[in-house]
């Protein structure tokens, strides 16, 4: 029997690449002659025609299939529910815009068929093309995310990899609705083998990710992953309690010795400020991770299937 390679694509208004992609995905299964390919395409609320382009391969391939959602969920759900409902022996998540070439799938597949690694992964050797400032803001939090949390995470490292459906089954039984896909693929192990490349412009479009859209994520990923950021909380608020501790003792001291008393309103305003500043930096931290936990205790879905052409779709994840 053959074996099966289910390709996950999320897409967010990706009428104009969607087409190119199937005649990539065309060359690799020339390549691939031994394998089935399956092109899971996940519409994740797209305003243009994206589903139409989706329906209409799918008539013409059977192994070609879409789910849509009921609105925009975000990518993190996308991949989930292609995950969810990929049936092949081995899965791979790949992004629609071909800046994940398609052609590394085929280095991805001989580096699982040798036995030794579960996951084959994407790693880009450079930022050719990005703003420099956004290169050096990811860089910086890869580094950083690394070291508080217990998972390496390489910078460059890509959504895009090829696994094994026994690494897919564990990823899927992780129900959490705060996803971050990179931490989760490092933080349920399994042995990766990492496949670099140039990076490579967008086939047609634009980038889906504004600079806040990226800043928003990487507090996710650390949020998600770290308990550094209470640490540090606790920490300042020791500090500046045995600062405080310290400075009414030197007042005192001053009073009784020298019988002069500390003046000036300025400094003291300037100081309460300073003090309800981190307080309320503090209560943010905290609340952040709260509200993760508000999210996961209500158990709402992580997505909502509008349409599909799977049979026994997951509706809900």
């Amino acid at each position: 029997m053959k074996e099966k390679i289910s390709i996950v694509v999320p897409c967010y208004n990706e009428q104009d690449t969607l087409r190119r992609l199937v005649q990539e995905i065309e060359k690799l299964r020339t390549a691939l002659g031994a394998c089935i390919i399956e092109l899971i395409f996940v519409n994740d609320g797209s305003v243009d025609h994206t589903l139409s382009v989706m329906k209409e391969l799918s008539e013409e391939d059977q192994n070609i299939s879409y789910i849509s959602f009921s609105r925009n969920f975000g990518k993190e759900a996308a991949m989930y529910a292609g995950l969810c409902n990929a049936q092949g022996d081995y899965v791979a998540v790949m992004d629609a815009d071909l800046q994940d070439p398609p052609e590394l799938l085929l280095q991805m597949y001989d580096a699982l068929k040798t036995g030794n690694y579960d996951c084959a992964a994407a790693r880009r050797t450079d930022r050719k093309g990005e703003p420099p400032i956004r290169s050096w803001f990811a860089r910086r939090f890869y580094r950083l995310l690394t070291r508080i949390s217990d998972m390496e995470l390489l910078d460059g490292v890509r959504d895009y990899r090829l696994m094994r459906r026994s690494m897919v089954d564990v990823i899927i039984k992780m129900h959490e609705y705060n996803r971050f896909s990179k931490g989760i693929f490092e933080w349920v192990g399994f042995q990766k083998c990492w496949i670099e490349y140039e990076n490579t412009t967008r086939n047609s479009g634009n980038s889906k990710w504004n600079f806040w859209g990226l800043t928003r994520y990487a507090i996710d990923g650390i949020v998600n992953f770290s308990e550094v950021p209470l640490s540090i909380a606790s920490w300042l608020g020791l500090f500046m309690t045995s600062v405080s501790f310290l400075a009414v003792v030197f007042i005192v001291i001053r009073k009784l010795l020298m019988g002069d008393p500390v003046a000036g309103w300025a400094s003291t305003a300037s100081i309460i400020v300073f003090i309800g500043g981190l307080q309320l930096f503090c209560l943010g931290i905290m609340g952040k991770y709260l509200a993760k936990v508000y999210m996961e205790t209500k158990k709402r879905p992580h997505f909502i299937v509008a349409e599909s052409n799977i049979e026994n779709i997951k509706n809900v994840g």
